[in-house]
């Protein structure tokens, strides 16, 4: 039946000339071989009628037809009904959200660095979530940091190989020219002269690197290099202008050689038009003035229609009036500088002079060494901070400018090529050189021009982003000075004390910082219950099998049991063992991302491209969605002032008088 259908369609559509025409869901013409088929419906059952010959398109549009997710190039692996594309792409493990907020950080002020060295030395500093953050974004930085860009006078020079630089194509020294080309003379090697086909051959040969190639080449440039040379010593010899020969002089046989610049037919020969006239025909005469008329002109042969002296004729020339216009007026209140405004007439000579470190009195080795992080840091920042660069003219008004040099003594200097902040300051005791406190921008608005700016750039789900922005940015990160981690109102004297005063409503949970992540966590404060069924053995054995019952149930039940956990929770189980990583990744798709992993494929030819080789799945690190937040039961921070070491009392015991009864008894 098909092949019947077939002979009669259109040959422009593919379909027959009722069907192509036909919309009726009720069209119940009788089958016509050239011009209809039959009318069916949809084999899916989404409640289409069409013709046969339609149902080829029918699928590119039946919602009911199973396809592959729109992500499919982006990893997504998942099949489904057209009609549920559209809710996948919410939980589409391909479709992933980078998240983008910036934020800015200060570099440490040089009067608050008290708290900070005493805020290190605590062990557990690391557990304190805006020290633990600020250590974060200042690896950040100081790996981004190159020493390159900013102390280029400071980094190692490496000595490059003295590689013999050939001056002569070929290798040969331009000065052996004349004695090789002298050898081959004398000699008798040299080989016969070459045709101008040879030539042309030659020197369209990709072939050059033929060892007779590069003898031919020698031979050549050698021979144009006399030929040069003989010209020059000739043009040297009859430098002076040379006088009209006597028809006696032409017979005489002392007369030099036959003068050619008279003879030739050369653009530059004196008469080679007077001689073109008389042995070519017409044609070849004006196919020569087209061909050689610019260098004709040039050398005086022909005369220009317009001669350059005659190409611009000025009449008669007068001097013009020329009027200033100022358009600018100096206004009423601006004042100039004070050293500016002396009389011309005392004004005291002076000279320019170099000032130098020299001029202290004191050798450079007595100079003390700069910091690398804070001058690092400071050349960092803006130009008003950092003050003019190395050998750096700055003007300070339209008349006086400085010029200023500015340099550096470390003691890790010089530097490496590729060395970073990050590699100068390792091995060296831990600091903090960038602030606590942050606050949170966006790229729409004016950042401060002394600060920072780092970006959060963890990926998500599409359906896991907002709960991340929400709990991490909008709860944790914003509100992390002064609610989340409240410290001592003496930390600015060092007090380092802090404690947390949040914790989920639903639940009992700490927030912590993984710095192997570099992200918070919510690690939930398990009970004591829980820990009754499991005995203390003294061998490791005993040991192991009692801490890893969960490793001994049925898979089906760990399936069950890893559906109820968050994406962090996941990463983190999918580590314990390779039987806790199959479980997790049955859930894979359902509660993970999927990337593509690029690779760069360089062809023998020296192009590359970049290919995806393969898929990579992964859990983020998102943990449970917190809706509120309750205050943890602490005590108030007046109990620690109590014990306050910073917290000094000032006790007066004797009185004071007060201003309003002082003044009562002077005017008694």
């Amino acid at each position: 039946m098909p092949q019947i259908f077939l002979q009669g369609k259109s040959t422009t559509s593919g379909l027959h000339p009722h069907c192509e025409k036909c919309h009726n869901q009720h069209c119940k013409l009788p089958v016509d071989i050239p011009t209809s088929c039959v009318f069916i419906s949809c084999r899916l059952h989404c409640g289409a009628a069409f013709h046969l010959c339609k149902e080829d398109e029918h699928r590119l549009l039946c919602p009911k037809e199973i396809v592959p997710c729109l992500n499919s190039g982006y990893g997504c692996p998942m099949t489904m009904t057209r009609q549920r594309l559209a809710k996948h792409l919410e939980v589409c493990p391909a479709s992933v959200v980078t998240c983008t907020l910036e934020w800015n950080r200060w570099p440490v002020n040089e009067t608050d660095t008290t708290f900070y060295r005493n805020v290190l030395q605590d062990p557990d500093c690391l557990n304190e979530l805006d020290i633990a953050t600020a250590l974060r974004d200042q690896k950040l930085l100081f790996s981004s940091i190159k020493m390159k860009t900013l102390f280029p006078e400071l980094i190692e020079k490496v000595e490059e190989p003295d590689v013999p630089l050939d001056g002569a194509v070929g290798g040969v020294d331009p000065e052996d020219w004349e004695l090789n080309s002298g050898e081959m003379l004398e000699n008798g090697d040299e080989e016969k002269e070459l045709t101008e086909e040879e030539r042309l051959a030659l020197a369209t040969s990709k072939d050059v690197a033929c060892l007779e190639n590069y003898k031919m080449w020698e031979r050549m440039f050698a021979k144009e290099k006399e030929g040069c040379k003989q010209t020059a010593r000739n043009l040297e010899e009859n430098g002076t202008p040379k006088r009209e020969k006597n028809p006696s002089d032409e017979n005489s046989h002392e007369s030099h050689e036959a003068d050619f610049t008279r003879t030739g037919l050369a653009p530059w020969h004196d008469g080679v038009l007077e001689r073109l006239g008389k042995e070519v025909n017409v044609s070849e005469y004006n196919m020569y003035l087209v061909h050689n008329g610019c260098m004709l002109i040039n050398f005086g042969q022909l005369t220009a229609c317009t001669p350059k002296e005659k190409d611009f004729v000025y009449g008669k020339l007068e001097p013009i009036e020329v009027k200033t216009v100022r358009s600018f007026n100096v206004p009423t209140s601006f004042t100039a500088k004070r050293s500016h405004l002396k009389d011309p007439s005392k004004t005291i000579k002076k000279t320019d002079q170099n000032v130098d470190t020299s001029d202290l009195g004191i050798s450079i080795e007595q100079l003390p060494k700069a910091n690398e992080v804070e001058a690092t840091l400071l050349c960092c920042l803006e130009r008003e901070f950092k003050g003019p660069q190395i050998s750096e003219a700055v003007g300070t008004d339209g008349l006086y400018v400085d010029l200023s040099t500015q340099t550096y003594d470390f003691h890790s200097a010089p530097f490496k090529s590729s060395a970073s902040l990050a590699d100068v300051v390792d091995g060296q005791p831990q600091s903090l050189h960038v602030q606590i406190q942050t606050e949170c921008v966006t790229r729409r608005h004016n950042k401060s021009c002394s600060a920072f700016t780092y970006l959060c750039c963890h990926a998500f789900r599409r359906d896991e982003y907002p709960w991340h922005f929400r709990n991490v940015h909008g709860d944790i990160e914003s509100h992390l000075n002064g609610w989340f981690t409240q410290r001592c109102p003496l930390a600015y004297l060092g007090c380092t004390f802090s404690q947390r005063y949040f914790r989920p409503s639903k639940y009992r949970a700490t927030v912590n910082y993984d710095p192997d992540l570099n992200a918070f966590t919510l690690q939930p404060a398990v009970a004591e219950s829980l820990y009754k069924g499991v005995k203390k053995a003294s061998s490791e054995r005993k040991r192991a099998r009692n801490l890893d019952s969960l490793s001994r149930l049925p898979f089906e039940i760990l399936q069950h049991i890893v559906g109820f956990l968050d994406s962090l929770s996941l990463g983190y189980l999918a580590q314990v063992s390779h039987l806790m990583r199959d479980v997790c990744s049955t859930v894979v798709q359902q509660k993970g991302m999927v990337s593509l992993k690029w690779e760069k494929k360089i062809y023998s030819h020296g192009g590359f491209t970049w290919r995806a080789r393969k898929k990579t799945w992964e859990f983020s690190n998102l943990f449970s969605p917190v809706d509120e937040w309750v205050f943890e039961d602490v005590p108030p921070m007046s109990e620690h002032l109590k014990v306050c070491p910073f917290y000094q009392k000032e006790i007066r015991s004797e009185p004071v008088a007060l201003l309003s009864i002082t003044d009562l008894q002077e005017e008694r």
